[in-house]
């Protein structure tokens, strides 16, 4: 009976996890079935581990191995591979049955409460990494820096200098901004139809005129 409460809450936890918290934040369906299927996989082995002569050890040391080839495998963010690591610990905690069930609940409870809190837009501010390679080559840090504001339309904090080609006349930098904080180029206003179109156009639109 116990197992079966501890199943439950752990599909409850993944679907919260992957569903209410991730999927709606970053969108990105096909980690979302990765979640999933790796907590309910987890669930089932550490299950089976949990009521076998198996020892947990050997079954934490089996995960092990099967995430870092996992993470091997892509590209991932580092707030993927919390959320990542998180399913982990879920079907672990589900599948092993942790007595009393108070503490496992609460630890599954512990684990979405923190995604929630430190991966929430209000809570940090939403800096971001980018790598970028300009073309022209930008050797004073005022004027790089400036370049680069204007082209993300946000505030630079830090920015690296991997490459300064001065043959190729090309930068390459790693830059930490903030988004949408910057300044923004604004657009010249529009005038008239006739001054947005090319002279051949404003012809055939006379000539419509006159008809």
């Amino acid at each position: 009976m116990n197992a079966l409460i501890f199943v439950a809450a752990d599909l409850v936890a993944i679907i919260v996890m992957a569903f209410g918290l991730y999927l709606p934040r970053h969108r990105r369906r096909d980690l979302v079935v990765s979640y999933i299927g790796i907590n309910i996989g987890v669930l089932a082995v550490a299950t089976a581990l949990s009521s076998s002569a198996a020892t947990a050890g050997l079954g934490l040391g089996l995960f092990g191995v099967l995430s870092i080839i996992r993470l091997r495998s892509t590209e991932l963010t580092q707030h993927e591979v919390a959320y990542y690591f998180c399913a982990l610990a879920l079907g672990l905690i589900g599948g092993l049955g942790v007595e009393p069930m108070w503490l496992s609940l609460s630890l599954m409870a512990l684990i979405l409460g923190v995604m929630f809190i430190v991966d929430h837009p209000g809570v940090l501010r939403s800096y971001r990494a980018q790598n970028v390679v300009l073309d022209q080559a930008i050797a004073d840090p005022a004027a790089l820096k400036a370049r680069l504001e204007e082209i993300l339309g946000g505030t630079v904090h830090t920015v690296i200098v991997q490459c300064l080609d001065l043959v190729n006349d090309k930068t390459t930098v790693d830059v930490r901004f903030e988004a949408g904080t910057g300044r923004k180029t604004v657009p010249a206003p529009r005038g008239p139809l006739q001054e947005q179109l090319p002279a051949v156009e404003q012809d055939s639109l006379n000539q419509v005129r006159a008809s």
